[in-house]
């Protein structure tokens, strides 16, 4: 595109140049008329003529009413003496009745018709060579087509930023096995001595931005050996054979570089189980999977050319693939647990001035299930706050904001709430919170906040003092009885409920139909109901098959149902038992707007002190269990 804008204006620049001659030298003047010498001496005889300019043979008359004439006259002639004989009178000639003015023959004027002519000769072999040029560039790209268009980093003369492996944090287990790559690449010999095979293929598997690309190309780093990387979806074009002819050329590039890493990302783009009944044999992007597979499968052990690729969807990944001989090793990658996080904080700390107060601790405490790319994204929106506020370092203040930020979106400022839905939002959020904090194996409140975010009115943030892999039943019915909380309040106080609560309810409903279909913790026993479908052309789960009757399918909500039922009964029981709670809660919610985990756990400890005292006084035979 570069190219083309270029060459249009250079003609551009050409036709004004030869459009500036052409007015030069062909400027429509006025028309001048030739006339002999008999009639120049008859009009210097009348005193008519002003001045006469003679250049070589020509001659320019130009007369007192400011018209024009030409003649020519005889080469080697003298122009005074031809008058003479032609009968012009002597004092006519005399200085003051006419000038004459001689000039030399030639100059520019001389030249610019054949150099006008030149020009307009050149000018179209010019604009076809331009022509022929940018057709015969069309073409090649045209053989291009096929042609792979991976990045190469980690080769001689290609300069990129270097990734190792301290620059990816955590991933401990998935690191330990990608050394044995490395010591491959290093030391193939040592390997193929004593028999063993490297693997072809190395799939990484895991969440968005967990890292998978960074910790590829760490390997290549680590390795000292050129890395090709190419996304999935840049071997797919509209026409057949395009995808398979990008797989045969990347390949091929790759075993010329000898030892080298071959990363294709989004794997699932190629990758999709094949025979969807979509397209026939004849499928683009079946066509180029089937490349893949034979490409790997015909690598010769002694390369030294390894694959890897990276997918958050190995489920949809044709079995051809991870068969051993193709994609023989995967290695998961899980989001980081909290000491990783902190480790990803510090890497990404990198470059910023930190204040002296930030606790990037207490940061990776309370951003549970938050990626390396979460967390990334997490500290520039710090550093973008603290300028913002023309701070020259950046604090802990802003680190925690940008929590918020990212969890739910930027702080509404607009969106101011009325007097009646500041106090729904109020009594929802602190039924939330009332009834999270009454139950055993909840996880602690750190915030409740009836500032508007994203698209939600208030929040209750709660944050896990531990990471948890499993999950067990008790947990799933706070959860829910926690989800239920805010609707309860809003009914017990206003006596109707709103819009407000419809994310919970479709929360709890998820979970409940979890428990019921999945996890096998209902009345209905250890059975798992329900076969999810994926459609391949369409790329997402659409369906679900059932394989349970209709009578089983009403059990299934009965036992939903169920769930629902009893997680409101327990939480409708806290609020109206800890009613005057709930109201404290709310009305210092709708005071300060919000509440941190401190003053929350001060209210709490607060009215518990009183209850029980209360209840000490009324009923001093009996003991009182400290209530949480």
């Amino acid at each position: 595109m570069k190219k083309l804008v270029q060459n249009f204006l250079l003609v551009i620049l050409f036709l004004l140049v030869i459009s500036s001659l052409f007015a030069l030298v062909f400027q429509p003047f006025e028309k001048i008329e030739t006339i002999p010498l008999s009639q120049l001496v008859e009009d210097l005889n009348k005193e008519k003529v002003e001045k006469i300019t003679v250049a070589g043979t020509s001659i320019s008359i130009f007369y007192k009413d400011e018209s024009k004439a030409k003649s020519q006259k005889e080469a080697d002639a003298d122009f005074t003496q031809v008058l003479f004989n032609l009968g012009v009178e002597p004092e006519k000639m005399r200085p003051g009745k006419v000038e004459i003015e001689y000039k030399k023959e030639g100059g520019f004027l001389v030249w610019s018709g054949p150099i006008f002519l030149i020009l307009l000769f050149l000018f179209p072999l010019l604009l076809f060579w331009m022509i022929f040029r940018q057709a015969k560039t069309g073409a090649m790209q045209a053989f291009d087509f096929t042609k792979a268009k991976a990045k190469l980093f980690g080769a001689e003369g290609h300069p990129k930023e270097k990734v190792t492996f301290r620059d990816v944090a955590g991933l401990k287990e998935a690191k330990e096995e990608l050394k044995e790559i490395i010591d491959f690449l290093k030391n193939p010999k040592k390997y193929l001595a004593i028999g063993a095979k490297i693997p072809r293929g190395v799939l990484l598997t895991g969440p968005p931005g967990t890292g998978k690309t960074l910790l590829a190309r760490a390997v290549a780093t680590e390795a000292g050996v050129p890395f090709f990387s190419a996304s999935g979806s840049e071997f797919i074009e509209l026409f057949v054979g395009v995808g398979s002819s990008r797989v045969r050329d990347l390949f091929a590039t790759a075993k010329k570089a000898g030892k080298s890493i071959v990363f294709i990302d989004e794997l699932d783009a190629i990758g999709r189980v094949r025979g969807a009944g979509i397209g026939g044999g004849h499928d683009e992007r079946e066509q180029t999977l089937n490349q893949i597979l034979v490409e790997m499968d015909g690598f010769e052990r002694e390369s030294g050319t390894l694959v890897f690729a990276a997918t958050n969807r190995p489920d949809v990944l044709d079995p051809a693939l991870l068969r051993p001989g193709r994609f023989d090793r995967r290695i998961i990658l899980d989001l980081p647990d909290i000491s990783d996080r902190k480790e990803i904080l510090e890497i990404h700390c990198r470059g910023k001035p930190m204040a002296s107060n930030t606790n990037l601790r207490e940061i990776a405490e309370r951003t549970p299930g938050f990626s390396g790319a979460d967390l990334a994204n997490l500290m520039n929106e710090a550093a973008i706050l603290a300028a913002k506020m023309n701070k020259t370092q950046v604090f802990q203040e802003e680190l925690l904001e940008s929590i918020e930020k990212v969890l739910l979106g930027p702080e509404r400022k607009s969106h101011v709430l009325s007097k009646k839905e500041k106090e729904i939002a109020a009594f929802h959020e602190a039924g939330h919170a009332l009834v999270s904090v009454s139950i055993p194996g909840t996880e602690p409140i750190r915030k409740i906040s009836i500032i508007a975010r994203g698209s939600v009115a208030g929040y209750t943030l709660k944050v896990p003092t531990e990471e948890r892999r499993i999950r067990r039943k008790s947990e799933f019915l706070a959860e829910m009885a926690t989800l239920l909380g805010g609707y309860c309040a809003e009914k017990l106080k206003f006596d109707e409920i709103t819009t407000g609560a419809s994310n919970d309810l479709q929360k709890a409903s998820f979970f409940a139909r979890k428990l019921v279909k999945e996890y096998g913790m209902s009345s209905l026993g250890p059975v798992s109901f329900g076969e999810k479908e994926e459609f391949i052309f369409l790329g997402k789960e659409i369906s679900e098959q059932r394989n349970y009757s209709e009578e089983i399918a009403a059990k299934i909500d009965k036992e939903v149902s169920k769930f629902i039922g009893e997680a409101q009964k327990t939480a409708k029981k806290i609020l109206v038992k800890k009613r005057t709670l709930l109201d404290k809660i709310a009305k210092t919610l709708i005071e300060k707007e919000t509440i941190e985990r401190e003053e929350f756990e001060e209210l709490i400890k607060g009215e518990n002190k009183k209850t029980r005292k209360k209840r000490k006084a009324a009923f001093p035979h009996l003991k009182i269990k400290k209530v949480r």
